[in-house]
């Protein structure tokens, strides 16, 4: 699976953001995709994530609210929509598929796309 993310930039506080991320290569093997991030000098985290198939989302309690992820399955794409962007959200977020079995597991990662707030 190769996944590319695209859409960020940099944006006041209060702004708003839409990533995307495209899937290609065997993707049958994954049902759910998700969207991380990571800060410099700080561990990367989960934002938020999807069973493709089942609609189960998740998001981290400090993006619960602002941020909507979704998927367009036809186009093996997943979005991820950014509002009320806080400068806390600046990072490299990272587009991720992976298996959900009772726990979400991430076998592939996208290259990243630098999201800045100010």
């Amino acid at each position: 699976v190769q996944l590319v993310e695209s859409g960020g930039g940099s944006v006041q506080a209060g702004g708003s953001l839409r990533l995307s991320c495209a899937a290609s290569g065997y993707t049958d093997g994954s049902d759910c995709m998700g969207w991380f991030r990571q800060a410099p000098g700080k561990e990367r985290e989960t934002v938020a994530a999807i069973h493709t198939g089942q609609g189960i989302e998740y998001y981290a309690d400090s993006v619960n609210g602002r941020f909507t992820i979704s998927q367009d399955n036809s186009k093996k794409m997943v979005y991820l929509q950014m509002n009320s962007l806080k400068p806390e959200d600046t990072a490299v977020y990272y587009c991720a598929a992976g298996k959900f079995g009772g726990s979400w597991s991430w076998g592939f990662w996208g290259q990243g796309t630098q999201v800045t707030v100010s």
